[in-house]
C-alpha cells in the first residue's frame, strides 16, 4: 500500500526551504522504507511511499513529486525497468538509485535505461545520502528556474498585449500615436539589444503607456533615486540597482483594475486601497523569475515603508528598510505630491518639499531629508549645462548626440540620452511634431551641434 506522510515543519532555514519538496520512496522492504521516511521526515520533506514499482507508478499519476528513491531488486519490477518507465513519462524528475554489491549489471542496465541521477550501495551512510538528496533538487530548481526565465519573457508579452487592447478600446485616438513610438521602439532595438540598462529603461516606458501611469513621472522618480544615491555615497553597483527598481517601481500596479490605479491613493475606498497596498509585492513577483533582478525586486517590495512603520506591505521601519528603498520611496512620495497622486491638489515643489520635510524622522528617514532639500535646491531651475545645446527640429542634422532624454506631447519616452541621431530618426522626429503639432525642443552636445 502507498502512504503518504506530511512533514512536521522545522525550526532551520534549511527546513522551510524544503518543506515544499516532495519525494517519492520505492522499496518492497517495509523497513528500508520505514528508515528513509525517520532520515528525512524531520527535515521538512513531503514523504510518499510504496511497496512497488507499479505502486510507484501510480502515486506519479496523482502527484507532482520532485525526487524518487528506488530500490533496485523488487518482485515483478525491478528498479531498472520503474525507471526506465519513469524516464518515459515523467524524464525531469531526478532518480536515485539504491543497490546492493552484487547488483552491478542490473545498475549498469538503471543507468542505461533508466538514466538515473545517482546511485548509493546499501547499507548507505545517511549525511552522504541527505547530501545526495539536496544536491539533486538543487539542479533540479536550477533546470526550473531556466524554464522560468523563458516563460517571464512570454507572460510579459501576453500581460502588455492584454494591456494595449484594452487601451485601444478607451484611447483609439492615440492609436496613431502608439504606432509611431512602437516604430521608433522597434529602430531602437537593434542598438539597445546589448545594453541591460537601456532594455529595463524601454520596458519601464512600455509600463508608462498604461493611460493612467505616466511614464515621464517614473522616469523623473528613477533620476532623482539616482541623484540621492549618488549624494549618499553608494557604491556604482547599488546606484545602478536603485536606479532599475525605481524605473520599475510601479511594475506590479499592471495587475490592479484602471478603478484602483485611475485614482488617487487619498481617494480609495477600504476594500481597493487593501487591494492597492499589495502592488509592491506583486512588483517583486513580476520580478523574481529574473535572477539578475532578484535585488532589484527586494527594493520594489519595500519601496512603500515609512520610517516609523506605518507603511506596506511588511511594516518595517528605520533601518530595517532597505537603503534603496527609502531613496526610492522619498522620491516617490515628492513626485507623488507633485503630480497630485497624495494631495487632492498639485503641490509646487517647495510645498512638497515643506510637507516632507514636517515628516522627517517620521515617515522618512532624516539624512536622506537632508539630501532631498539639496537635490531640490540643486534643481530648482533647469538651465543648460556648459556642455549642451537647445534646439528645434529643423536644425538637426545626422551625427548629433542627445545629451538628455526625449518625450513627446504625452509623456512618452522616444529617444534615450547619448543616442545619436540620424537621418531617417531626424524624419521621424518631424513628423511626430507635425502630427502633434508641439514642437519638440531637443537637447544635443556641445561639441556636435557648432
Amino acid at each position: 500500500m502507498s502512504q503518504q506522510l506530511e512533514a512536521n515543519p522545522h525550526s532551520t532555514e534549511d527546513a522551510k526551504m524544503q518543506k515544499r519538496y516532495r519525494l517519492l520512496f520505492v522499496d518492497d522492504e517495509p523497513n528500508v522504507l520505514s528508515s528513509l521516511r525517520r532520515l528525512f521526515r524531520p527535515l521538512g520533506f513531503q514523504i510518499f511511499l510504496a511497496e512497488s514499482g507499479y505502486q510507484g507508478l501510480d502515486i506519479l499519476e496523482e502527484q507532482s513529486i520532485d525526487l524518487i528513491i528506488s530500490d533496485m531488486r523488487m518482485p515483478g519490477m525491478d528498479g531498472a525497468e520503474f525507471f526506465e518507465r519513469v524516464e518515459d513519462k515523467y524524464p525531469d524528475i531526478p532518480r536515485l538509485l539504491l543497490t546492493g554489491q552484487a547488483d552491478l549489471e542490473q545498475t549498469i542496465s538503471a543507468i542505461n535505461k533508466g538514466k538515473i541521477s545517482r546511485y548509493t550501495s546499501k547499507p548507505w551512510d545517511d549525511n552522504e545520502l541527505i547530501l545526495t538528496v539536496n544536491e539533486s533538487l538543487k539542479i533540479r530548481q536550477l533546470m526550473i528556474d531556466k524554464q522560468n526565465l523563458t516563460k517571464l519573457t512570454e507572460s510579459q508579452n501576453k500581460m502588455l498585449k492584454g494591456m494595449n487592447q484594452e487601451l485601444e478600446k478607451r484611447v483609439e485616438a492615440r492609436t496613431a500615436e502608439l504606432k509611431q513610438t512602437a516604430e521608433m521602439l522597434e529602430l531602437s532595438f537593434t542598438q539597445l539589444n546589448d545594453s541591460y540598462l537601456n532594455i529595463i529603461r524601454v520596458f519601464s516606458n512600455l509600463i508608462g503607456m498604461r493611460e493612467s501611469l505616466d511614464g515621464r513621472y517614473t522616469k523623473q522618480v528613477a533620476d532623482m533615486s539616482k541623484r540621492l544615491a549618488k549624494a549618499k555615497g553608494l557604491d556604482e553597483h547599488d546606484i545602478k540597482e536603485v536606479y532599475m527598481a525605481a524605473l520599475l517601481h510601479e511594475i506590479g500596479k499592471l495587475v490592479l483594475p484602471d478603478s484602483i490605479v485611475d485614482r488617487p491613493v487619498y481617494n480609495l475606498d477600504r476594500k481597493s486601497r487593501g487591494q492597492y497596498r499589495r502592488h509592491p509585492l506583486m512588483g517583486q513577483h513580476a520580478l523574481m523569475a529574473v535572477e539578475a533582478l532578484h535585488d532589484v525586486g527586494k527594493l520594489v517590495r519595500c519601496h512603500e515603508e515609512k520610517w516609523n512603520g506605518s507603511g506596506f506591505p511588511d511594516g518595517l521601519s528605520g533601518e530595517s528598510i532597505p537603503l534603496g528603498a527609502r531613496i526610492i520611496g522619498i522620491a516617490n512620495d515628492y513626485f507623488g505630491y507633485l503630480y497630485g497622486r497624495l494631495h487632492r491638489e498639485r503641490l509646487s515643489p517647495l510645498q512638497a518639499l515643506e510637507l516632507m520635510v514636517s515628516e522627517s524622522g517620521a515617515l522618512y528617514d532624516p539624512e536622506l531629508i537632508n539630501l532631498l532639500k539639496e537635490d531640490v535646491r540643486q534643481q530648482k531651475t533647469e538651465v543648460l549645462q556648459p556642455h549642451e545645446r537647445k534646439l528645434s527640429t529643423d536644425k538637426l542634422t545626422p551625427g548629433m548626440r542627445l545629451s538628455r532624454d526625449l518625450y513627446n506631447s504625452a509623456d512618452m519616452l522616444l529617444l534615450t540620452k547619448r543616442r545619436v541621431l540620424n537621418t531617417t530618426l531626424i524624419e521621424k522626429l518631424r513628423a511626430i511634431e507635425h502630427s502633434d503639432d508641439v514642437p519638440f525642443e531637443v537637447y544635443v552636445y556641445e561639441e556636435l551641434a557648432k
